[in-house]
């Protein structure tokens, strides 16, 4: 149980992939190439090896969630005494729900999971992890991001359109069982 949990959770490493087939600056209307994916993926591959041990596993995941544990517990201790009293507690519940009144979140709950574990993201490493040793190395996060970029790249011509990412996007929806999918792209 405890071997498919951590499989399972180190599936959060590969979140990241599929941003891989966007533009990092924010232009959704660039093209981009294989040797942007891969600059990116060694970039963000340095990022999530938290460890710097040369492969994504259990350990990093571990390291990052207490890395974030100790910002959200910074955040909630407002005079940094080291504890959260009701004041401060209460003070972030209003907050929160502030900005989702601001942004017009009636979400709510958990966001981005649709109630399932592991999902999606535990099928990526799965794929990922092409030695099956619980572990992501470089070299399989930058294949897994250059077949996403592979199956994006409808003609083949070494760059993925905006109009190529778009048809990408639906064609998972629908294998999800969201939306039809979208046209190919022959340019």
């Amino acid at each position: 149980m405890i071997k498919k949990f951590s499989l399972l959770t180190l599936g959060a490493a590969l979140v990241a992939v599929p941003v891989l087939a966007a533009p990092g600056d924010g232009d959704r209307d660039a093209v981009q190439t294989r040797a942007d994916v891969q600059t990116r993926a060694a970039e963000m591959f340095a990022k999530m090896d938290v460890n710097k041990d040369g492969k994504l596993d259990a350990a990093d995941r571990a390291a990052r969630h207490a890395e974030m544990q100790a910002k959200r517990f910074a955040s909630l201790d407002a005079d940094g005494n080291g504890s959260i009293s009701k004041a401060e507690w209460d003070q972030h519940g209003a907050d929160r729900a502030a900005k989702r009144a601001e942004r017009g979140d009636k979400r709510g709950g958990m966001r981005g999971h649709h109630g399932k574990r592991g999902g999606h993201h535990g099928m990526m490493m799965g794929k990922a992890d092409s030695d099956g040793d619980k572990a992501i190395s470089q070299a399989e996060f930058q294949t897994a991001a250059l077949a996403r970029f592979d199956a994006a790249d409808a003609n083949k011509d070494g760059q993925v359109t905006p109009e190529e990412r778009k048809a990408q996007r639906g064609a998972w929806r629908a294998k999800r069982g969201g939306a039809a999918p979208a046209a190919p792209v022959n340019p």
